[in-house]
């Protein structure tokens, strides 16, 4: 069956069901010659080991904290102990991944990401070829061409993330339907992650309805309940299943409160992350939240004007127009705001986002700031942008268009009086 391109491009981003975020956790050498790894041979999963648990711990929150150089270094050393398992694959797969997230347009990480998530594919498809009753390379398999088709679909590749996101469900069902093992908490994250979003989609997207027939119908309460759980028990997926609960708390009907908590773990816990500093950002300034607001963002400027990795434009307009709304609203200093709003609509242009909400606003308070001044040629300049760029934004056009007709008014009575 035909699946239309916004399906896949919705489905392929709501439905990354199974990801085991898992990397290896040494810090030293010394310490690593000493260490014990166990063989295949020893263990049912290499995933669910103790021993191997203990020594991913940091190697997870290097991804996160986005130390790529200590995380890589981690992963290829596990490589180096299982060469055909497609644990280290995967993990060096899910470090470009991240590398991509702070700017989802940004296409240099592809490659390598498509090679390692290739190359997980490979050893855990003759895993399962061998026993297919192995819910390890079921797992692996599941996450990997979930992630595929994740990225594909951000793409615009439809046939390509259309059978990644069907090969995912497919070995997601199979996992569904066998005994717990020490994996089942994890498989909460793809169960919570479906539940949810297969009803959200339903919702906001009616014309998608008669696709969604051939998946079973969720539960959006037990999706978040099931999220909650992966978040408070599971080793792999816990700070995804909190990413996702972030966001979902912070849509309409959520609970602004809980994704504002969620969101503040996930920054402290993890404060050079540029996606969850940002996001963090985000949540204090729809809460009214400003001394704090004023104190996250002013640092994310600052890392992107260092150009720390992951700090790029993106997260420069969400810092700059968060310190505007803060001068101008909180301190009721419009110079100051300017300055900021300034910013944040040269970080927009420099990386041709002109849809954008944070570069429409900043236009509108630069517009009136201009009009205050009586600098008519600068308020034409930005409500003409206006007119240009944010043609969805009704109350922003009709505050243009008047602008416009005004300002002929006064220009006519100006050449009247000469």
């Amino acid at each position: 069956m035909l699946i239309i391109p916004d399906t896949i491009h919705t489905l392929q981003r709501y439905l990354t069901l199974f990801v085991a975020l898992i990397t290896s956790s040494f810090l030293a050498t010394e310490a690593r010659s000493q260490t014990s790894l166990p063989s295949l041979d020893e263990v049912d999963m290499l995933m669910t080991n103790l021993t191997v648990q203990l020594e991913i711990t940091s190697g997870i929150d290097a991804m996160y904290n986005f130390d790529f150089k200590v995380a890589e270094g981690q992963f290829n050393w596990l490589k180096s102990h299982y060469p055909e398992h497609p644990l280290p694959y995967f993990l060096l797969g899910l470090s470009q991944w991240w590398k991509i997230v702070p700017n989802i347009e940004n296409t240099s990480f592809d490659k390598d990401f498509f090679v390692y998530m290739d190359s997980a594919i490979y050893f855990a498809d003759r895993i399962y070829k061998k026993d297919k009753d192995n819910q390890e390379a079921l797992f692996i398999l599941a996450g990997t061409w979930a992630f595929e088709g994740r990225l594909n679909g951000e793409r615009h590749n439809w046939a390509k993330a259309t059978f990644a996101v069907r090969k995912a469900l497919n070995y997601f069902d199979r996992l569904k339907g066998m005994p717990k093992t020490e994996l089942t908490p994890e498989l909460l994250y793809g169960d919570g992650l479906y539940n949810y979003y297969v009803e959200w989609i339903k919702e906001n997207y009616k014309m998608l309805r008669t696709v969604l027939w051939m998946f079973d119908g969720g539960d959006k309460e037990l999706g978040i309940e099931q999220l909650e759980t992966c978040g408070k028990e599971a080793f792999y997926t816990r700070i995804e299943a909190m990413y996702y609960l972030m966001k979902v708390h912070s849509s309409n009907g959520g609970k602004m409160i809980r994704a504002l908590q969620v969101s503040e773990y996930l920054y402290k816990k993890y404060p050079n992350n540029p996606y969850f500093q940002r996001y963090y950002a985000r949540l204090l300034y729809y809460s009214g939240r400003y001394p704090q607001l004023h104190t996250v963002s002013k640092l994310l400027l600052e890392r992107v004007d260092k150009g720390m990795f992951g700090y790029e434009e993106m997260s420069g307009r969400y810092a700059a127009f968060y310190l505007g709304a803060y001068y101008r609203d909180y301190l009721n200093d419009p110079e100051k705001a300017n300055y900021y709003y300034l910013r944040a609509v040269k970080f927009v242009e420099d990386i041709g986002d002109y849809g954008s909400g944070y570069y429409h606003y900043s236009l509108a308070a630069l517009a009136r700031y201009a009009k205050r001044k009586e600098d008519w040629e600068k308020a034409d300049l930005y409500y003409s942008k206006i007119l240009t760029y944010a043609a969805g934004r009704k109350k922003l056009q009709e505050e243009a268009k008047k602008f416009r007709k005004d300002n002929k008014k006064r220009r006519k009575a100006a050449r009247k009086k000469k």
